[in-house]
Parts: C-alpha cells; sequence; structure tokens
C-alpha cells in the first residue's frame, strides 16, 4: 500500500515539474530579450532583477507541489471519492486497467481522467513489481456480490383492523377495600380406609376334605403432619388394624381374631440439611381385643398386654427417588429406650419378662424404616422394616402390603409379615422366627 502511494506522489511531481520549467523557460526568454549588450557591464539592478525571478521560481515550484499534494490528501478530492478505494483496499488486480493499458488508443485517447490514468498506472506497477502482494480479483468480487442493496419497492406494514373494545365499568375512587390476611396453614392431612373379605366353602362330602371359614379385615390409618418448610416438622401416624376369622373345627371360640394392632408413631424433627433432620421418635403400640387359639381358653394377648413405648434420638433421611414414585423416610437412632408392660402376669415370661413383673425397660439402637413404592396407578408397595436391639437381643419386624387397586373404591391387598424376636422362648420348629401373612378383596378409600 504504501509503494502505491509513493508511485503515485512521484507521478503527480513529475507532472508539475514539467509545468514549472516550461513556465521557467519562457520566463528566461523574456529576460534575455530585455537583457542589455554583452559588452556592456551588468548594473547592480539588474542582478537584482535576475535574481528576484529565481527566488519567484523557486518559491512558485514549492506552492505548486504543496497544492498537488493538498489535492492529492483531500482538499480537491475528498475521502468520499471512491476513485481512491483502490489504493487503500487490500491489493486487488482489476482486468479493466490491463485492458485500457494494453489499448492501442491509450488512456489519453479514451478522454479519462488524469487522476485515473495515475491511479491505473500506481496499480500497474505494482502488478509488475510486486505481483506477490495482490491477494484478490476482480473477478472474487464480483461472485462476492454488493454488500448492501437498495430496496426500491416500499415497505408497507400490514394493518390488522380489531373490533371496538368494550368499555371498562367507572370504578368509584372512594369504593372501600376489604383486606384478609390469611395466617399460612402448616398442616397436612391424610388417610386410608379398607374393609375386605375372604370366603372359604367347602361341603361335607368334599372329596379332598377341608374347612368353610370366613374372615374379615379392617384398617384404618390416619396422618397429621406439620412442616413450616423452614426448620421443623412434626409428624403423626395412627394404625389400626382388626380382622375376624370363623372355623368349623373351633368348638369353643365363635370367631378369633386374625388381625389386631393399635400403633402410634410420633416425631419430631429438626432440619440438618436438604434431606436430613435431627428427630426425636416415639413409637407406642398395643392391641384391641383378646388373642386365641383354636379350641384352646389360654389367652395368649390382650389390649395392654403387652404394651411398647420406644422413644429414639438420631436422623431421619427423606426418600425421594423414581420421579417422586418412591417415597418414604429412614430413621437412624444410636440411642434408644424401650418400654414394655404387660397387664397379665401370666404373660410375662412369653414377652421376654421376667416371672411375676409387669415392666422391662432396657436401652439400645433403633432402625426404622417405611417406605411406599408406587409401581404404577393400579400397583403399590407399602413397606415398614423395624430393628431393635440392645446387643443381648434383637427384635426385627418387616411389614410388606402389595395393594392392587382395581377401581377408586375396590382393591385387593397382600399381606406379608415376617418377625424375628430372641428374646422369647425358641420354638422347635421355626426358632425365633415368625411369620403372618393374607390376601384379601374388598373396599378401599384414600383421601
Amino acid at each position: 500500500m504504501h509503494l502505491v502511494h509513493i508511485t503515485l506522489k512521484v507521478s503527480m511531481q513529475q507532472t508539475n515539474i514539467k509545468y514549472i520549467l516550461a513556465l521557467a523557460f519562457s520566463l528566461f526568454f523574456l529576460s534575455a530579450g530585455a537583457r542589455p549588450d554583452k559588452n556592456k557591464p551588468a548594473t547592480v539592478s539588474d542582478t537584482l532583477t535576475v535574481k528576484a525571478y529565481t527566488d519567484s521560481l523557486i518559491l512558485y515550484k514549492h506552492l505548486a507541489d504543496s497544492a498537488s499534494m493538498a489535492r492529492i490528501y483531500g482538499l480537491e478530492y475528498p475521502e468520499t471519492d471512491a476513485r481512491f478505494f483502490r489504493l487503500f483496499a487490500p491489493a486487488t488486480f482489476y482486468h479493466s486497467i490491463a485492458v485500457r493499458k494494453m489499448d492501442i488508443g491509450g488512456t489519453s485517447a479514451r478522454g479519462e481522467n488524469g487522476i485515473d490514468g495515475e491511479i491505473d498506472n500506481a496499480l500497474l506497477n505494482v502488478y509488475l513489481r510486486r505481483p506477490d502482494l495482490v491477494k484478490n480479483s476482480e473477478k472474487r468480487l464480483n461472485d462476492a456480490g454488493k454488500v448492501k442493496e437498495r430496496i426500491n419497492a416500499p415497505i408497507r406494514n400490514k394493518v390488522e383492523y380489531v373490533e371496538k373494545a368494550v368499555p371498562l365499568p367507572d370504578e368509584k375512587p372512594d369504593a372501600p377495600v376489604e383486606v384478609v390476611v390469611y395466617k399460612p396453614n402448616f398442616w397436612t392431612f391424610s388417610g386410608d380406609y379398607y374393609l375386605q373379605f375372604l370366603q372359604n366353602y367347602v361341603s361335607g362330602n368334599w372329596y379332598k376334605g377341608g374347612e368353610s371359614n370366613y374372615s374379615m379385615v379392617a384398617s384404618a390409618m390416619l396422618q397429621a403432619n406439620y412442616n413450616n418448610k423452614q426448620k421443623v416438622k412434626f409428624d403423626n401416624k395412627l394404625e389400626m388394624k382388626l380382622g375376624f376369622q370363623t372355623s368349623r373345627s373351633d368348638s369353643l371360640h365363635s370367631f378369633k381374631t386374625s388381625e389386631d394392632l393399635i400403633r402410634y408413631t410420633g416425631k419430631l424433627g429438626l432440619q440438618a440439611s436438604k434431606k436430613w433432620y435431627y428427630t426425636i421418635q416415639l413409637i407406642a403400640s398395643t392391641q384391641f381385643m383378646r388373642g386365641y387359639k383354636s379350641n384352646d381358653k389360654f389367652v395368649y394377648s390382650d389390649i395392654l398386654s403387652p404394651l411398647n413405648v420406644n422413644v429414639s434420638i438420631g436422623m431421619d433421611y427423606n426418600v425421594s427417588a423414581f420421579n417422586k414414585r418412591l417415597t418414604g423416610n429412614v430413621q437412624l437412632a444410636p440411642l434408644a429406650y424401650n418400654f414394655r408392660y404387660v397387664g397379665r402376669k401370666a404373660l410375662a415370661t412369653r414377652y421376654g419378662l421376667e416371672e411375676g413383673h409387669c415392666t422391662m425397660n432396657d436401652f439400645g439402637s433403633e432402625l426404622t424404616v417405611d417406605l411406599t413404592w408406587k409401581f404404577s396407578d393400579m400397583i403399590r408397595w407399602k413397606t415398614r422394616l423395624y430393628g431393635y436391639t440392645t446387643y443381648e437381643r434383637a427384635e426385627i419386624e418387616w411389614e410388606n402390603t402389595i395393594t392392587f387397586q382395581f377401581s377408586k373404591y375396590i382393591s385387593s391387598n397382600i399381606f406379608v409379615y415376617p418377625r424375628f424376636d430372641d428374646g422369647v422362648k425358641r420354638d422347635d420348629d421355626h426358632g425365633y422366627w415368625q411369620l403372618k401373612e393374607y390376601a384379601s378383596l374388598g373396599f378401599s378409600f384414600s383421601f
């Protein structure tokens, strides 16, 4: 680019020098005609006249050069003149320059401007002397197209007309405004109920034998939970179950209890992190009625026989997985206190108490897992795992209820309840393990 600028400057200076020399020769001949005879000695005034002419020529030369540079730098041709674009843009090969220079008529024969000719000469000098600086071509610029195109067509905005809006009713500025402030309610209530039946009939002459029987089970589960969405939560759950069965082989009892439970679980928690709480948990359980075996008058259990109360301190973890289909909590209590009361002294040894005593106290550790897994809208699994150990004896209870919801009010349950307790007398057949299970069909309701 600097090479192009210097070439143009030299060319303009050469043109101006030509005009200056022509003027100088004209003045020289004019001064020679007026010069006196050679043999006549020159006077002081003649010497001063020649010096004045010389100084004028030198001054004019400087003025002409300054005027030429001024025209180049924008006085006569301002920077808005597009002809100077080719000199300052990246070096580009223009086919028109080569065509004009190789034309027989020449640039002047075509009547083009002198500045255009000088620009062509400068670019042609670059093409011949420094072709390595030429990185672009006129063909590539034509293929790229114009930077912007003028839009000649007028721009018309599409105006959509709407119907006249209905005016808003006038409101009285002085109308009384009643502000009602509701206190937030942090309590939530829920419940789950069902009443289900099972019937089995066998005729007296059935070839395989058997016995007809009827069974019924009712269950109610109530929850009242408090959560202020900050630090404190208080959960309360009351579970009640009562079931009866009849059998013709039992001559002593018209019916016996097959399911009997009253259990309260209370938990007070202080939030430690997003899902962890410091908790104090209370579990108390007993039953409604006496428990018998077939053709046996002995009472094996009764209300407050036993009564179990467990208080524990630990951490509680809220479970929420599989897009909230698996919910519940896990209680870990390294310190737990267990109290057991048996109202019937005859049952003391049956429930791990010393003979003749009604109460028992011990300390240990506790684990409680309470989960609900909703596989689909029709199938739900509820499980409760309870474990307590004093490091001398252990109790483990695992309650499993699988519910098949056929409609809003019709459901079927499968209940499996294995239990381990090494604090009681060992059974000859099952050891310390105990098992209960049943299947039922009936009515259900939840809210």
